[in-house]
């Protein structure tokens, strides 16, 4: 072991000298790892290859105790921090470079009581591992839809999925949490305990501190729901929006769907529906009955299946390891001239896996929440768009990152200014007034207030920032 170059909170350049290294990783009941380590390369890595960052240390965090020591360690010796859940963010914010990583991903247990529907887990869960230990007993909580995200992540910033519309958004659905600021003091945030900390985590992202563990309430669902996917020609492309737009403008709260324009793995251009409905399976296929009726489709079916299947059903198109952009605005209705931007944008995509995506996952129980509940904001919308720059290739990531951006200031008109925090990419291509955007200037202003009490020197400053 020899000094170690690093990342101060300024993005200057610094060195820790070797035995404080060593003092710090004989501290950790968990591995620490640097550069040239084995397994630095993989640890490194998160779902987005668009990011290419090299942190000094990583800590491997066995438990509660070795988060608090590395916010310790990290704050005296004014590092830059990152913290990574399940690492799904697409804008990668889960590493840095030359700080240190606070990895959370072997923190993954959960005890679920039956009796009282409720769960606590450990923030290096992702929904596909939660879910099956809900699902042991017929419940769950409304989650993201892709079952290798993280549950820390998508909870922070809001948390919507297949269950959303039925039960509300995850912050709809957490009891407490437990966190350590940054301090270094380990503290449980709930509706009797530090209850201005608790409003604030849910939907405030990672601003204030590390979550070590969150409480949910958990709902009957399934095990077998009515779910699938309906893919037809991209020539009908027009015909399967309108289609998806009269589903669920109509839909009840068990419903939830996404429109996809985009192409199956052999590149051919296409346009699905892909739905989920979390009720009596009679009463899903009337509601679903204009899809049975529309046509038949080139692939694909709809009909019961478990519900870990639905979480697992667009896992496949949204692979570890590709260039991902996204650029996303709320949308409170599709117009028919939304329709027609979508169709012509998406006609012309740099690469096949670039695509288009509506998502029906809001209204519901989610809009009767009261708006100043949570931190999350936009609860009056039903729709949220992403334009999508996806692909393989490095080497044509550039061309897709415009497309994606010329295609969300096409669809600007259509939507609101409103955006999920979750689906930010980085900051210096996002700003800080579309951070601003997506909690609105009140929330905002009482965010950055708590921000001041808890992390006043924004050690926790990379994630969607809220500065103090």
């Amino acid at each position: 072991m020899v000094d170690l170059q690093v990342t101060t909170l300024d993005g200057l350049d610094a060195v820790l000298d070797e035995a404080k290294v060593a003092e710090f990783q004989a501290a950790l009941r968990g591995p620490l790892i640097q550069p040239g380590d084995e397994g630095y390369d993989e640890q490194r890595q998160v779902w987005n290859a668009n990011i290419d960052r090299r942190p000094a240390l990583i800590a491997r965090c066995a438990g509660v105790a070795d988060v608090i020591t590395c916010v310790n360690f990290a704050r005296e010796n004014v590092l830059l921090v990152s913290v990574r859940g399940g690492g799904h963010n697409v804008a990668g914010n889960a590493v840095c470079d030359g700080g240190i990583m606070i990895d959370l991903s072997q923190m993954k247990s959960v005890r679920v009581d039956p009796v009282n529907r409720t769960a606590r887990a450990e923030p290096g869960l992702t929904w596909g591992e939660f879910d099956l230990e809900t699902q042991a007993f017929g419940l769950a909580t409304p989650g993201g839809q892709i079952s290798t995200t993280g549950i820390a992540g998508v909870t922070l910033g809001g948390g919507w999925g297949w269950l959303a519309r039925k039960y509300g958004m995850a912050v709809d659905n957490l009891l407490s949490a437990d966190i350590v600021t940054a301090d270094g003091r380990f503290l449980t945030a709930s509706a009797t305990e530090n209850q201005d900390l608790f409003w604030g985590l849910r939907g405030g992202g990672g601003n204030f501190g590390v979550v070590t563990s969150f409480e949910y309430r958990l709902h009957p669902v399934g095990p077998t729901v009515l779910g699938g996917m309906l893919i037809y020609p991209f020539e009908q492309a027009k015909e399967v929006l309108k289609l998806f737009r009269d589903l669920t403008t109509r839909a009840p709260d068990e419903l939830a769907a996404d429109a996809a324009l985009m192409s199956l793995p052999d590149g051919v251009p296409v346009a699905g529906i892909v739905i989920c409905y979390n009720g009596p399976i009679e009463e899903g296929e009337r509601v679903i009955k204009p899809l049975r009726e529309f046509g038949p489709p080139i692939m694909g079916e709809i009909g019961p299946m478990p519900y870990t299947a639905v979480q697992r059903m667009i896992d496949d198109p949204y692979p570890s390891g590709l260039q991902n952009y996204w650029k996303s605005n709320f949308m409170s209705e599709l117009s028919d001239e939304a329709i027609d931007t979508l169709v012509a944008h998406c006609a012309n995509r740099p690469s096949p896996m670039c695509h288009g995506l509506i998502e029906f996952q809001l209204g519901g129980a989610i809009s009767r929440v009261g708006e100043e509940e949570t931190a999350f904001n936009h609860r009056d919308v039903d729709y949220t768009f992403l334009a999508l720059g996806v692909t393989p290739d490095p080497a044509e990531s550039d061309q897709c990152v415009r497309w994606a951006r010329d295609f969300w200031e096409a669809m600007r008109p259509f939507t609101t200014e409103g955006v999920y925090v979750n689906y930010l990419g980085q900051e210096g291509d996002e700003g800080v007034e579309r951070v601003k955007a997506a909690y609105g200037a009140q929330k905002y202003e009482r965010l950055a207030s708590l921000k001041k009490k808890y992390d006043p020197s924004n050690l926790f400053r990379l994630n969607q920032n809220i500065k103090p």
